[in-house]
C-alpha cells in the first residue's frame, strides 16, 4: 500500500526530492527490510533488568557493560537481516520499478547496515540507561519512537523535507539508521561521497556510544551509593 502512495506522489511530483519513481518504491522496501537490524520498533532487554535490579550481575561480569549489549544486539539485528530483511526486497523487487545497487554500492550499503545497527543500539541503550534515574522508561521510549519514525526517513525519505526541516533532519542521528544506508543502497553517493556517508554514520556511532560509555559509569556509580 505504501509503495502505491508513494508512487501516487511521484506520478504528480516527478524527480521529487531527486528521487526517480523506481528510487522511491526502493526506498519504500528498504526502510521495511531495516525495521529489523536496526530496531525501529521496541527497546532493549537491559531496560527490564535495570528495572528488577538483575544488571548488578551484568556489572560484575569481566566484560563491559555496553560492550556486551552491544555484541548481544549485533547478534540478533544479524538474525534479523537474514529472516527479515530479504523478503520484503524480493518482493518489492518482483512487483515494482526496482533499482538494484552496483556490487561497489553494496558493499558500501553493508557496511553501512553495520554502522545503521550501531547507531542504533547506541540510541537505545542512552534510553536504557536513563531507566537509572527516571525508573519508568515508558516516556524516553515514546519520544525516541516518534524521533526515529520522522527523523530517520521511515515514514518519508527526508530528501522531501523542506529547506531548514530537511537539513536539520538529515544531520541528526536518526538519519543514519534508515536516510543514509538507503541512499547508499540507491546510490545517490559516489567516490568521497560515500566514504562521508559513512564517516557520518561513524561519527554518530562514537559520539552515542562514548555518551553511553559515560552514562555507564555514572549510572555503577549510583548504584554502589544505593548499596547495589
Amino acid at each position: 500500500m505504501r509503495a502505491y502512495v508513494l508512487l501516487a506522489l511521484w506520478d504528480v511530483r516527478p524527480s521529487l526530492g531527486g528521487y526517480a519513481a523506481a528510487d522511491a518504491v526502493t526506498f519504500c522496501f528498504i526502510t521495511q527490510a531495516l525495521i529489523g537490524p536496526v530496531q525501529i520498533f521496541g527497546g532493549m532487554e537491559l531496560t527490564e533488568r535495570i528495572r528488577n535490579g538483575d544488571v548488578a550481575i551484568d556489572l560484575y561480569r569481566p566484560v563491559g557493560l555496553q560492550g556486551w549489549w552491544l555484541a548481544d544486539d549485533l547478534g540478533r539485528a544479524a538474525g534479523s537481516l537474514v529472516l527479515r530483511a530479504g523478503p520484503p526486497l524480493l518482493a518489492g523487487a518482483l512487483v515494482f520499478p526496482f533499482r538494484w545497487p552496483s556490487p561497489p554500492n553494496l558493499t558500501a550499503f553493508a557496511v553501512a547496515l553495520l554502522l545503521a545497527a550501531v547507531v542504533g543500539f547506541a540510541l537505545r541503550y542512552l534510553v536504557a540507561m536513563g531507566m537509572f534515574w527516571l525508573h519508568d522508561d515508558r516516556g524516553l521510549n515514546a519520544v525516541t519512537l516518534v524521533m526515529s519514525l520522522f527523523f530517520s526517513g521511515m515514514i518519508l525519505p527526508l530528501v522531501v523535507f523542506p529547506g531548514w526541516l530537511g537539513g536539520v533532519a538529515r544531520a541528526l542521528p536518526w538519519s543514519a539508521q534508515i536516510q543514509v544506508p538507503a541512499d547508499v543502497f540507491l546510490g545517490r553517493y559516489s567516490g568521497a561521497g560515500v566514504a562521508g556517508a559513512l564517516a557520518f554514520q561513524a561519527g554518530w556511532a562514537a559520539v552515542l556510544l562514548g555518551a553511553g560509555g559515560l552514562m555507564t559509569r555514572a549510572a555503577r556509580r549510583r548504584l554502589v551509593v544505593h548499596g547495589g
